[in-house]
Parts: C-alpha cells; sequence; structure tokens
C-alpha cells in the first residue's frame, strides 16, 4: 500500500485515514473511555497513520462527565506519535440545536490551539484545520495567524474544511494550504468542481463522509433506527424510506461490482475515489474492530480509469444531490 503525500507537506500517509469524531460525537451515546483508547490503539497497529478529530467533537457520557475526542486520541498515541499524523479542527461549537457557532477570530485560534495542543498531549500539531468558514473573518487573517503558529513550531501545515475555490485561493496566497477537507462520496460529489485547484496549487483534498455516513456499506434498512438526540443519522435524508427507494439502483451497483471485485460495498465506495484521484484521502469512522480492518483494505483495491468513468456516468443519471448527510460536524 503506497503511501500519499498531503499536498504541499512532507506529510505521507496511508490512502486510508481514521475520521475519529463518532468514537465520543455524532453517532450515539460516546464509546467508554478505555475501550476506546483500546480501539484507536488497534487501528494503529492496522497501519492508520493520520487520525483525525476536533475540538468540537465531545459528547457527555452516563456519569454526567465529559468525553472529548482529542483526549481520546492523544491518550491513544502515547509512545507511538512520531509515527502518526494528527489533524485536528478549530472554529466551530455546537448550540444546544446542532447548529454550528462558528468563530476563527485571531484570539480564538490562538486560544484553541493552546486547549488542543493540551488535550491531544503533544506540543504539535500536524495539520491544523479551520473547521468552518467564518464569514465574519476573511481568509487572509486567519492565513495569517497560521503562519505564526508555523513559525512559532505549534502547528506544523494547515487547512479548510468545506472550503470554497475563491476562499482558498485567497488564503493560499498569504499561507500556502496543505489540504481541504470537505464531504465527498458517491452521493455527494458537489465539490468535484474544486478537483482542478487543487491540482493547480498542490492541496490534499481529504474526504469526509466518504460513505455517506454509512449508507454505503449497505448494512441499513428503511426500519434502521437511530437515536435523534445523539446520532445525526436520525435526520438524514438517505435513511428514509424515500432515500433508500432513490438510492436502489446505487446500492444495486455497488452490490454487483463488489462481487466482482471480491469486495465489500464499503470498500468500493473507497476504492472509487481513491483511484479517482491521488491526492484523495478519505477518513471513514467506525468503532468496530472489523469495520476499520474493511475500510483499510479499501487501499488495496484497484479500479482502472474505465471502470471509474462507468461509475461516474451511472452516478449522473441519479438522482442523488438531496443526501449530503448533515452539516453539523
Amino acid at each position: 500500500m503506497e503511501k500519499r503525500k498531503l499536498g504541499n507537506s512532507q506529510l505521507y500517509v496511508n490512502p486510508v485515514g481514521l475520521g475519529c469524531m463518532g468514537f465520543s460525537h455524532g453517532y450515539g451515546a460516546p464509546m467508554e473511555k478505555a475501550a476506546a483508547v483500546r480501539t484507536l490503539q488497534e487501528a494503529c497497529e492496522i497501519g492508520y497513520d493520520f487520525l483525525d478529530t476536533a475540538e468540537s467533537y465531545y459528547g457527555a457520557n452516563p456519569d454526567g462527565t465529559i468525553s472529548y475526542n482529542e483526549e481520546l486520541v492523544g491518550e491513544a498515541v502515547k509512545g507511538i506519535r512520531d509515527k502518526v499524523v494528527i489533524a485536528t479542527k478549530m472554529g466551530v461549537s455546537h448550540n444546544a440545536d446542532r447548529s454550528l457557532k462558528l468563530d476563527s477570530s485571531p484570539e480564538t485560534i490562538r486560544r484553541s490551539v493552546e486547549v488542543s495542543l493540551k488535550k491531544l498531549g503533544t506540543d504539535y500539531i500536524d495539520l491544523y484545520y479551520q473547521h468552518r468558514i467564518d464569514p465574519k473573518v476573511e481568509p487572509e487573517t486567519v492565513a495569517e495567524t497560521m503562519s505564526e503558529l508555523i513559525k512559532e513550531g505549534k502547528i506544523r501545515y494547515w487547512g479548510i474544511s468545506e472550503a470554497t475555490e475563491e476562499y482558498l485561493r485567497r488564503a493560499n496566497a498569504v499561507c500556502p494550504v496543505t489540504a481541504v477537507q470537505n464531504r465527498y462520496s458517491m452521493m455527494a460529489r458537489w465539490h468535484e468542481t474544486i478537483f482542478p485547484v487543487c491540482e493547480e496549487l498542490n492541496v490534499a483534498y481529504v474526504a469526509f463522509s466518504p460513505m455517506a455516513n454509512g449508507f454505503l456499506t449497505g448494512k441499513y434498512t428503511p426500519g434502521t433506527k437511530f437515536d435523534s438526540s445523539r446520532d445525526y443519522r436520525a435526520d438524514m435524508p438517505q435513511y428514509t424510506e424515500e432515500g433508500f427507494a432513490k438510492a436502489k439502483e446505487l446500492l444495486d451497483m455497488l452490490t454487483k461490482m463488489a462481487a466482482e471485485k471480491n469486495a465489500t460495498m464499503g470498500q468500493l465506495s473507497l476504492a472509487w475515489m481513491m483511484n479517482k484521484k491521488p491526492y484523495i484521502v478519505p477518513i471513514p469512522g467506525s468503532r468496530k474492530l472489523e469495520r476499520l480492518k474493511e475500510n483499510f483494505e479499501a487501499g488495496n483495491i484497484i479500479l482502472t480509469k474505465d471502470e471509474i468513468t462507468m461509475i461516474d456516468s451511472r452516478l449522473d443519471t441519479m438522482d442523488l444531490a438531496v443526501f449530503g448527510g448533515h452539516s453539523g460536524r
């Protein structure tokens, strides 16, 4: 499995990264701490060397304590810090209704980086993202602050999540951007328009929700129920009866191709994007060790250019545009 270089950086990672959010946020009650840390350690043993977290990923435990995702990641990588690339994010907090509160002011960035360094138990962050664009702060201001943090050695590189072309260009002109982290899956392709810009500027594309929040694994049915108070999937249109009906053609295509490739549906959906562009790194997440192994092995599946073109042509005919998933991450 050949490693991928993240944009203009000196960071090399395996083709499949690990989205750590679900261990403590957005997918039900947080996983028990010791079990979560052990699972993260086992993921690293499998080969995951690119771990993605954020300051806003946390949830309440049954005893009322808070499970902070960054603390779980920090605990898991003790002793192997130099063997993994840690990405975390700033600029987002969650309101009671799950809507996002955005703040990318220089003061908040500096305050947030110190908190993240402490929770992670490290003296540097490999890749530090602006979690969402803050309309109150110019991209040049954010980029300048990130440049200062790089010079101070607190972060090595920086990136932007949910970046637009204009914002990326303006920010990159001040301080080179290493990666954008945008939603991307067979059910969410609207950010493909930024691919040429990534190629021009040498920016990696880190794909979050690469299996449409688990939908493309084929493991769920219209009868699957999610806890609406803790699990984002309860509000996602693909998990409704109508959503399953609209996606039937896609699921059938995945089922057929997965069988031909001796792969799972989830693996095929990951392989599709990794074989499409060498700078795409998906970051699927799971709490289950067997699923982590399965996702990681997707990096070994080869799809030809003709196969990718065929898949894209089929996707172009499907009515999947509404399936963006929940934005509150």
